[in-house]
C-alpha cells in the first residue's frame, strides 16, 4: 500500500473536517462506535427526512469515515477509521506544540516568581 501524497493527506483531513463540522454527521457516527446498522436506525433519532439523512450519509461516506453495502434489502453502514486516525494524528501534532509552549511560559512565571519572592525578602 502506497503511502498517499502531501496533497492527498490535505484533501483527506479537509473531507474529514467537513465532515465532522456537522451535528448530526457527528451523531452518526458516535452511533456507529457501537456497531453496523442500517440507514433507518440511523435516522430514527433525528428529525428529518430519509433523503436528508442520505445526504448526510453521502457526505460521510465520500470522506471516508462510512462505508455503505446491500444486502437485500438490508443496508448496513459501518464505520471506518482511518481517516479519523489520520485527523488525530495531524491534532496531536498541535497538541504538542501547545503543551510544549504552555510549559516554557509554565518555567517563564515560576521564574518571576522566584525573582519576585528574592526581591521582597531583600525588601524586609
Amino acid at each position: 500500500m502506497r503511502k498517499p501524497s502531501s496533497r492527498e493527506a490535505s484533501d483527506q483531513l479537509n473531507l474529514t473536517f467537513a465532515a465532522l463540522a456537522d451535528p448530526t454527521r457527528r451523531a452518526i457516527l458516535a452511533r456507529l462506535t457501537s456497531g453496523e446498522t442500517t440507514v433507518m436506525e440511523l435516522a430514527a433519532p433525528h428529525d428529518m427526512s430519509l433523503p436528508a439523512i442520505s445526504k448526510h450519509l453521502r457526505v460521510l461516506e465520500h470522506s471516508g469515515l462510512i462505508e455503505r453495502a446491500r444486502n437485500a434489502q438490508w443496508r448496513p453502514c459501518r464505520l471506518k477509521a482511518a481517516p479519523m486516525k489520520q485527523a488525530v494524528d495531524w491534532l496531536e501534532d498541535y497538541r504538542r506544540h501547545w503543551e510544549a509552549s504552555l510549559d516554557r511560559l509554565d518555567d517563564y512565571l515560576q521564574q518571576l516568581q522566584s525573582k519576585e519572592k528574592k526581591h521582597v525578602a531583600k525588601k524586609t
